[in-house]
Parts: C-alpha cells; structure tokens; sequence
C-alpha cells in the first residue's frame, strides 16, 4: 500500500477587511527531488478577488519561492514553523505596500 501525504496543517482566515490569509501544510511521505524536506506548501495573503499579496510556495517545477505582490524570490525552506514565521513576517514588513 502507497503511504499518503499527511495533512499538517489547513487554516483560512477571512479577515475583516476581506483579505484571506491561507496556510497549507502537507508532510509528503517521503522527500523527492523537487522537496528534499519533504514538504509541500502554501501560505498566501490575498484579497478577494485573488490577487496575491504575499505567498510562499513550491509548486512542481518552480521548487521553493515566495512572491510580494507579482514579484517572486527564491526562498530556503527549513521547518514548517519556520515558514509560517517568515510568512506572517513578511506580511508584516510589507504592510504599507501591500
């Protein structure tokens, strides 16, 4: 039988203002080439009609990297906590752009 990935964390946030805040965390069973630390993962502010404001993500093909607003960086994943800390960061730091 095929393990499966595990959820490890799924939280949304409709804020008042009508941003979302979204935070997607699978633990894969095992690492693969594209995540060696063995996680996938979506964190993304936005509002909403879609836009992105801030997101961290490793979609196949494009490995780990995060975007403040259409701009995208590359970015080292470490720990889940890790990322969660740098995504909420990064909302923060950029708050009179977004």
């Amino acid at each position: 039988m095929r393990e499966r990935a595990k959820l490890y964390i799924d939280k949304r946030v409709d804020q008042s203002d009508g941003s979302i805040l979204e935070i997607v965390i699978w633990k894969l069973p095992n690492p693969t080439a594209e995540r060696p630390h063995g996680y996938k993962y979506r964190l993304n502010y936005s509002l909403p009609d879609g836009t992105t404001l801030v997101r961290y993500d490793n979609e196949t093909g494009k490995g780990d990297h995060l975007h403040i607003r259409a701009k995208e960086y590359p970015y080292t994943f470490t720990t889940p906590e890790q990322v969660i800390i740098d995504f909420i960061n990064d909302i923060k730091n950029n708050e009179g752009q977004l």
